[in-house]
């Protein structure tokens, strides 16, 4: 390895991410570190992190004036047999060892050479060595995020009048932005099919007539929080999916850097729609849908079908940290 790259936002008492930073630095490699001071309830901490870092040789950055650096992205270059490589991680949340355990998540670890180079091209700007403002493959808040998300809504209205199969899915914290609300209100009222899963606040009203009809919101709140930030788009059957650490409200499009990264690897992109977006949508054991009052009723199954708990299901499926259940029925 010659040099890494790392964002810290949340990083908790105890990281074995810094460790391996310092780690790394003692070793002789180039390590930069992108300590966020404002992360909420973290500040000390934050600090600490930061000066610890600094005792043992990495450069600390401490961001852009004006903006948090929200963003959850790790850069590695390593010099191989045939040459040097890039390898990216981009993930939906923080690099904390404590909330990894009672959170969901999810992130991408890529050696995608246009990725990294965005990754890379990011980097800079929040170091101060570039002002790039426009990517290849990623959404980068506070300039494009916003426009590709709606720009994306509004090409599935237009491919939905050509083949009538629109479909957009979203999960993600919150739904608060008006200018994407109203992206999605304009789809519906095309008649696209829109299903979102909100965990918290969501501005959105979904089944108003004449509105929203198209619409489905759900909430789970169960063991793990959620937490993954994804976005779909049908796209007339050339899809797209996108994972990230931007919800969809003002302060994360315009206030803070955030990332969202497309899942471009198709088997990938199809395990990730069937395993994990599709399984949540059809919660029927802890999932909540919003109605056109602003109200939540409880979901349960269809009389004859199964019950679909998406957690536990999430759990049954890991390959890495998987506890032992325990019992929380009420």
């Amino acid at each position: 390895m010659v040099a890494i790259k790392q964002t810290l936002y949340r990083v908790g008492n105890e990281s074995p991410v810094v460790d391996a930073l310092m780690t790394a630095r003692k070793n002789g490699k180039q390590v930069t570190a992108v300590v966020e001071l404002k992360a909420r309830f973290d500040e000390e901490r934050n600090i600490n992190w930061a000066e610890a870092l600094e005792d043992v040789g990495v450069h600390v950055v401490y961001g852009l004036v004006g903006y948090k650096i929200h963003a959850k992205m790790c850069l590695v270059i390593r010099r191989e047999s045939d040459g040097v490589k890039r390898y990216a991680h981009i993930g939906t949340g923080n690099y904390n060892p404590s909330t990894a355990k009672v959170y969901s998540d999810l992130g991408l670890f890529t050696a995608d050479k246009a990725i990294c180079a965005d990754v890379t091209d990011l980097f800079n700007a929040i170091t101060g060595y570039s002002r790039k403002e426009d990517y290849r493959q990623l959404l980068v808040s506070p300039h494009t995020t916003r426009s590709g998300i709606v720009g994306r809504v509004d090409r599935e209205i237009a491919r939905h009048k050509e083949s009538g199969d629109g479909y957009i899915a979203f999960k993600m914290n919150q739904l608060v932005d008006k200018e994407c609300i109203e992206a999605l209100y304009r789809a519906s009222q095309a008649g696209v099919r829109v299903r979102l899963q909100i965990r918290g606040i969501c501005c959105l009203r979904p089944g108003v007539p004449g509105v929203s009809e198209t619409i489905d919101v759900t909430s789970i709140v169960g063991r793990f929080l959620e937490h993954p930030r994804m976005f779909y788009f049908r796209n007339g059957g050339d899809d797209e999916l996108f994972i990230g650490s931007a919800d969809l409200m003002p302060r994360n499009l315009d206030r803070r850097v955030e990332v969202l990264v497309p899942v471009r690897e198709k088997d990938l992109r199809e395990t990730l729609l069937r395993d994990m977006l599709d399984v949540h949508l059809t919660d029927s054991r802890k999932s909540w849908r919003l109605l056109s009052d602003g109200t939540y009723r409880r979901i349960t199954p269809e009389e004859g079908k199964p019950v679909i708990d998406s957690q536990k299901i999430m759990m049954q499926r890991s390959t890495g940290w998987n506890p032992p259940e325990r019992s929380d029925e009420r």
